[in-house]
């Protein structure tokens, strides 16, 4: 069996534990994109599978989401590597995105997916949604909330729907994305390239760059910023409720 590195092993497991992210008999639907965030997580759950305490079942599904004729039969090549049960899905959903509302294209291709997906799960009896998100992705969906969306939220490491019958889980969430990419150098993961041709000019591609230059400038800021979701005073936020009422 292969080995993760203590300091990466321990991460995760303190995810898992402190979000309560696996429970015996949970039924799991990990989403793979074909990038090597998902292809990692699908084989790490495989590998906590093997040694845990407790017992659950994993398949992978990967949408294909119509851009590209070669992206099922490279996904394919990759989720081969990680030994986990997986379907690939057809589907138009990027295509018909970009066709009907070029103006909010990412944003109805990434809720037309999410849809998708809880469908999927809700119709295989899956309990746990699980998504490949690492600590960047968490902070870089706080400031795109922050800048585009006028709100101050982000992905949680685990969030509970539908009344309690689904939970999405992200047990990556206390890693970085470097931590990652050497996880999926253990595993011998190759990326797919994401065929979207948006994937350059997204919203998160600009915050991504601009986070990217402050950690340079400043290898503590990363840690710090991502305690500050967890340290959060509202106390000291304006709170507009206090004005309608003075009306």
């Amino acid at each position: 069996m292969l080995h993760l590195p203590a300091s990466i092993n321990r991460l995760i497991g303190q995810a898992l534990h402190t979000y309560h992210m696996l429970a015996d008999g949970d039924r799991l639907l990990v989403a793979v994109s074909g990038g090597v965030d998902s292809l990692v997580l699908a084989a790490i759950l495989k590998l906590w599978q093997e040694k845990a305490p407790i017992s659950y079942t994993i398949e992978a599904i990967h949408l294909d989401m119509g851009f590209s004729k070669d992206e099922a039969r490279l996904v394919d090549r990759q989720l081969g590597l990680s030994g986990v049960s997986y379907e690939i899905i057809q589907t138009t959903i990027g295509i018909d995105a970009l066709d009907n509302e070029s103006s909010s294209a990412c944003f109805h291709c990434a809720r037309n997916r999410r849809t998708k997906l809880f469908n999927l799960a809700r119709d295989r009896g899956c309990t746990k949604l699980a998504l490949g998100h690492h600590k960047e992705d968490i902070i870089e969906t706080f400031f795109i909330n922050l800048f585009y969306g006028g709100n101050l939220s982000t992905m949680l490491p685990r969030q509970d729907l539908f009344k309690g019958k689904l939970a999405i889980i992200r047990p990556l969430a206390f890693l970085q994305k470097n931590q990652v990419q050497e996880l999926a150098g253990l595993f011998g993961f190759s990326p797919v390239e994401n065929p979207c041709p948006m994937t350059k000019s997204t919203k998160r591609q600009s915050i991504r760059q601009m986070m990217s230059r402050l950690y340079q400038e400043d290898d503590k800021l990363m840690s710090t910023i991502f305690a500050a979701l967890g340290n959060v005073k509202t106390d000291y936020l304006l709170d507009h409720s206090l004005h309608k009422r003075d009306k």
